[in-house]
């Protein structure tokens, strides 16, 4: 391998830091050595790019200070020391100053890089009203653009113009604003955003008042969702002056609408919010994202307008571990209130789903296959509702359960128990005469008591079930309610046609192996039906995942779907990473095993059992993924272009053809299995 598997620089990590350093009023020397303090515990922090508050070599409170050519010289001065110390520092330096320029003096921002100024960004947009006063001292940025200054001797890009990136770490790409251009209609950052930045970085002060902080996190997140970027965020801290102003000293990291990191507010000491930013995802994002890219076509191609300053970063390389969030189950999250609220709407939309549906095709029933499996009774659930929700009976859902070679006592109680506490219509067929007759008419051996179990012999039982609900459906004037979820369309885990594929609707088919087990202690813990309906959906959650058309072997050991096809909670997160984001395998494996190697690191979702935490190792994680790979792009996808109907309940979790997946039902799984298989390695 060319890069090493453990390092960030690997997977299209960049690592930020948003600072917030002790200050003196109107005291360059000891604001530009706070700042190399903090520049140097940032380097061994590895961090390529370090955000520092605007103004922050003079610091912001100090009036008409500002004009006083002493410290105008001085900060010039401190500067080039801060230049001359960068040249032995990884990160990117982002440092505010004022600067003058052809008699004006203007707020910058000046981004400095191992031992050069790569450029100069001056404020749009000056606040001028209440506590503000910024047009006594400054001259506005807007429209400086395609202009140098002198800095430290040298001539540097100066003007509102650039973007700046690394031309070796790929996607290293940011641009700066400062301040007030964050609260306008318009931020500096939107062009910027459209013109190629993915890290755009506001150097601020930003007193504090009651209620501003909520005003900044709001407008943080915002803008990086809207501009499909990160946003760094850094407002001035200890030490300003409180002649007549607060600071809180708030610092904070977002990515894509998320928080990823902030500081303590009001500190007594430096501070600094650290976050690895996956650049690669931004990019990728706005590539499927076609509104960003014809927002930047309606603006008239900002690039063109914009400046590439480039600049030679030198990546370390090296293993710094990871500093963000991975989650275990993206399609689960950790947050007990999130996770309340996203099965609160999960549910109700399959809910809602499933009532158009009956309504549109004016059906008395609907018909549901009932194993007291996990799928079955989902969907039996949501049609409880549904009908609920309706006004109609639930004696109208007919529901039938159809016990095989391999159905077991518990598996087949569990679905009786829940048909009766729901109040269902309620039958049960056995399928084993008619699958022995077509075994027979076919000359398969198990028919003449051989014990075979192969392909042909689980099929013929998921057929008949199947070919039962239809006619079922065809007789009783209803349709056919589907079962089967996103997890098992992703590994081709069904039976294609008159199996479980098929249906007339199906509510589970945007909804991932493991949510629904999430759903069903929802509808349980939340009292949506009785009591003795959620004892029931608890029990069925502690059953083993199994399709049941197999008979236990000698050890009285059931088929494992699991063991065949790999953990859900893993697949869950390769169909997430791979289809959400279009990521490759080896990122995909570097992002599993941060997430899943060790027990006792990251959150877990709540009510989440503790003997069922589990960890893997990277040669696991490879290995599944291995398998999912081939599944996924290479012998399922004729199953999905022809999924039915059902209603998109998550982002990133649809696999219809008439929604966020289309892929060639004919394809090739090679360049994903050679990708992954070069870039990552077995060892655990």
């Amino acid at each position: 391998m060319t890069k090493p598997f453990q390092a960030i620089h690997s997977h299209g990590f960049v690592r930020v830091a948003a600072c917030t350093p002790r200050v003196s009023p109107g005291d360059p020397g000891f604001n530009a050595e706070e700042t190399l303090k903090l520049a140097r515990e940032g380097h061994e922090r590895g961090c390529d790019l370090m955000l520092f508050p605007e103004l922050g070599i003079s610091a912001y409170a100090i009036d008409d200070l500002l004009l006083q050519d002493a410290l105008l010289s001085r900060v010039e001065a401190e500067i080039a020391g801060l230049v001359r110390a960068s040249a032995k520092l990884d990160p990117v330096l982002i440092v505010g100053a004022p600067l003058a320029h052809n008699g004006r003096l203007y707020n910058c921002g000046v981004a400095i890089s191992r031992g050069r100024v790569l450029g100069v960004v001056p404020k749009s947009f000056l606040p001028n009203y209440r506590e503000y006063y910024e047009k006594r001292w400054f001259a506005p940025g807007h429209g400086v653009t395609g202009l140098e200054m002198r800095l430290g001797g040298e001539a540097v890009p100066f003007g509102t113009d650039l973007i700046f990136q690394a031309d070796d770490l790929a996607d290293f790409i940011f641009a700066l604003e400062i301040c007030e251009d964050f609260w306008a209609p318009a931020p500096p950052s939107t062009q910027a955003a459209m013109a190629g930045a993915l890290i755009l970085c506001n150097l601020s002060a930003s007193n504090i008042v009651v209620g501003k902080a909520d005003e900044r996190e709001l407008l943080c997140a915002s803008q990086s969702s809207r501009c499909q970027a990160a946003y760094l965020y850094s407002a001035a801290g200890p030490g300003e002056s409180t002649t007549d102003l607060a600071w809180d000293g708030q610092a904070s990291i977002h990515e894509l609408g998320k928080r990823m990191a902030q500081t303590e507010r009001f500190p007594a000491q430096a501070q600094m919010a650290v976050a690895d930013i996956d650049v690669e995802r931004l990019k990728l994002e706005r590539m499927r994202s076609p509104t960003f890219n014809d927002a930047a076509v309606a603006a008239g191609h900002p690039e063109k307008a914009f400046r590439r300053i480039r600049f030679t970063h030198k990546p370390h390389g090296k293993d710094v571990g990871l500093l963000r969030a991975v989650d275990r189950f993206p399609f689960v999250p950790d947050d007990p209130a999130r996770l309340d609220k996203d099965c609160y709407e999960a549910f109700n939309i399959q809910v809602q789903g499933l009532a158009k549906r009956i309504e549109a095709t004016k059906s008395k029933h609907v018909v549901i296959g009932i194993s007291g499996g996990l799928d079955s009774t989902h969907a039996l659930i949501v049609a409880a509702k549904a009908f609920d929700a309706l006004g109609k009976p639930r004696s109208d859902i007919l529901g039938f359960t159809m016990p095989g070679f391999a159905t077991s006592e518990g598996t087949k109680s569990n679905a009786w128990r829940l048909m009766r506490a729901l109040g269902i219509t309620a039958e049960e067929i056995d399928i084993k005469p008619a699958a022995i007759q077509l075994l027979k008419d076919m000359g398969h051996p198990f028919a003449e008591g051989q014990p075979v179990y192969d392909v042909t012999f689980e099929n013929v039982q998921a057929g008949l079930r199947t070919d039962y609900l239809f006619r079922l459906a065809n007789q009783r004037q209803g349709f056919v309610v589907g079962t089967g979820d996103l997890s098992e369309l992703a590994l081709g885990w069904c039976t294609y046609g008159v199996g479980d594929q098929m249906s007339h609707y199906n509510v589970n088919g945007s909804v991932a192996k493991t949510l629904i087990q999430h759903l069903i202690r929802w509808v349980a813990k939340t009292g949506q039906f009785d009591q003795a309906a959620s004892e029931t959906l608890l029990s069925v959650l502690n059953t083993e995942i199994s399709p049941e058309l197999v008979p236990p072997d000698e050890k009285g050991q059931i088929q494992s779907t699991q063991a065949k096809i790999g953990p859900y909670e893993l697949q869950d997160f390769n169909l997430y990473y791979i289809t959400r984001y279009g990521l490759r395998p080896s990122k995909v494996a570097f992002l599993a095993w941060h997430a899943w190697h060790d027990v006792e690191k990251g959150d877990w979702p709540a009510h989440f059992p503790d003997e069922t935490r589990n960890a893997y190792a990277l040669a696991d994680i490879k290995k599944w993924l291995k398998v999912f790979l081939f599944r996924f792009f290479e012998i399922s996808q004729f199953k999905r272009s022809a999924m039915p109907n059902g209603p998109k309940v998550i982002s990133g979790g649809n696999l219809s053809p008439r929604g966020d997946w289309r892929a060639p039902s004919d394809g090739t799984a090679r360049v994903w299995l050679e990708e992954l298989d070069a870039s990552v390695p077995d060892g655990a």
